[in-house]
């Protein structure tokens, strides 16, 4: 069997053809992977906001037993800075909703949450700053 140039050229092209889509599968297939290892991870907080986050619990706790007036003018001024100064939303989401809870512990609303709610809620929040070097505490409010 004699091989022709054309031939062996064929053998080397497909050769290349081969290697090449065995790395662009191997390329996908790990990318692939990192995506599942990494799909159910919490956002990760910055030390900074994390730092906010437990001021603003701890001010919520205070303002839960206060008067409903000024925890709704709290509740406001601390949503606007929150706002403004949180860089990570799905923290920035838990916060909120234990400031609407301090609001709602002020106002003696049957909204208020129980202790296991807070307690849930802390998990999550704790999640976004385990990175951070910051614990954060919530505490039942009204207490």
């Amino acid at each position: 069997m004699n091989t022709t140039p054309t031939t062996r050229n064929r053998k080397r092209n497909r050769l290349v053809v081969g290697a090449a889509a065995a790395a662009i599968t191997a390329a996908l297939a790990a990318g692939a992977g990192y995506w599942w290892l990494d799909r159910d991870e919490l956002s990760q907080a910055s030390a900074e906001d994390c730092r906010l986050a437990q001021r603003i619990v701890t001010e919520a706790v205070e303002i839960s037993t206060g008067p409903a007036p000024d925890a709704e003018e709290w509740w406001r001024k601390t949503g606007d800075e929150r706002r403004a100064q949180m860089k990570d939303g799905y923290l920035g989401y838990k916060i909120a909703t234990y400031e609407g809870w301090a609001l709602a512990t002020a106002q003696k609303s049957p909204e208020a949450p129980s202790a296991k709610d807070v307690k849930g809620l802390q998990g999550e929040a704790r999640g976004h700053c385990s990175d951070s070097g910051v614990t954060l505490t919530m505490p039942p409010l009204g207490s």
